[in-house]
């Protein structure tokens, strides 16, 4: 995973190289700004991922900083965090008020300044790159998941959802529809993943008709199911009657040949690390492909389970 970069700003030296021990000792590449121009420069020539900016700073303070930045197309999306000692309600709305997406009060404790970094950086990566669709996370989210669930080492399950016959009813009904199809599947797998399965599991959308959630394995089973049960049956409301009845649609293959497609069906591949370690995400997806690949085969809805020692 690379490192992100942060940028800490804060004319006290001493105070932005104790930021800097805590944040390169939890594996993050620490910039370091002692006045308000030097962070404005350092802004546009080190492009950091995220800015920990100080707001009482002699001739331009925080809160002037932040607006410019904020007032820069394109510096406006990088997150920042005010650090003060002021802890007033008055201090934080205004902090807010220029921008800023957290706020920090001096002297704080090195977890929480780490927590507040990681939620910080993690919420703005999806906003940035969230699928404009389902407003669930994309691949960059999604492979830092899963390198933290392995880097983690602990047990995990990788679900890789995808539907079957997509293509053939789009061709057959048009994309708005299909969009609606693709918000629907988003929806039950959400439910489906907050009802069943654990307070920190994932939800991503890698995109088209291809999901992703990660929980833990003992899930597998509730959560694949239900997702089934739900999907096989909201389906068919986007259906005409005539279609249902059929249990098929007319449409073109991939030859340009007209064939029948049965109705949507629904294939999850699930990965997990109970019966073998992985070393990277590439391994992960590469057995993900498989399992879906024989799960398309398959007629129906499924889920398979990769139970493989290597």
């Amino acid at each position: 995973m690379a490192r992100r970069k942060i940028l800490v700003v804060d004319d006290e030296k001493y105070v932005a190289e104790l930021i800097k021990d805590i944040l390169e000792s939890a594996g993050y590449k620490v910039v370091p700004a002692y006045n308000a121009k030097e962070a404005l420069e350092k802004v546009y020539t080190e492009s950091p991922d995220l800015i920990l900016l100080d707001i009482l700073m002699p001739k331009m303070d925080g809160y002037q900083v932040c607006r410019k930045i904020r007032e820069d197309l394109i510096l406006a999306n990088i997150p920042i965090i005010m650090l003060t000692v002021k802890g007033g309600e008055k201090d934080e709305i205004e902090g807010l008020g220029v921008g800023a997406d957290d706020y920090i009060v001096k002297p704080f404790r090195p977890g929480v300044l780490l927590a507040r970094v990681k939620m910080v950086l993690k919420r703005t990566l999806r906003g940035l790159e969230a699928n404009p669709l389902t407003r669930l996370p994309g691949n960059t989210a999604i492979i830092d998941e899963i390198e933290e669930r392995i880097e983690g080492e602990k047990l995990f399950a990788v679900l890789y959802i995808d539907l079957d016959n997509f293509k053939a009813f789009n061709d057959r009904y048009g994309f708005e529809r299909g969009d609606k199809v693709i918000q629907q599947t988003a929806r039950i797998v959400i439910k489906n993943i907050k009802e069943l399965g654990n307070s920190d599991d994932f939800v991503g959308h890698i995109g088209g008709d291809d999901f992703i959630t990660i929980t833990t394995p003992e899930k597998v089973d509730p959560v694949c199911s239900h997702i089934i049960k739900s999907f096989d049956r909201e389906i068919l409301k986007f259906y005409s009657a005539r279609d249902r009845a059929r249990g098929y649609i007319s449409s073109e293959d991939r030859q340009g040949k007209i064939n029948k497609f049965p109705i949507m069906t629904i294939t999850i591949g699930v990965v997990t690390n109970v019966k073998r370690k992985f070393g990277h995400k590439g391994q992960v997806a590469a057995v993900g492909a498989e399992l879906k690949k024989y799960g398309k085969s398959l007629p129906g809805s499924n889920y398979v389970i990769d139970r493989r020692t290597k």
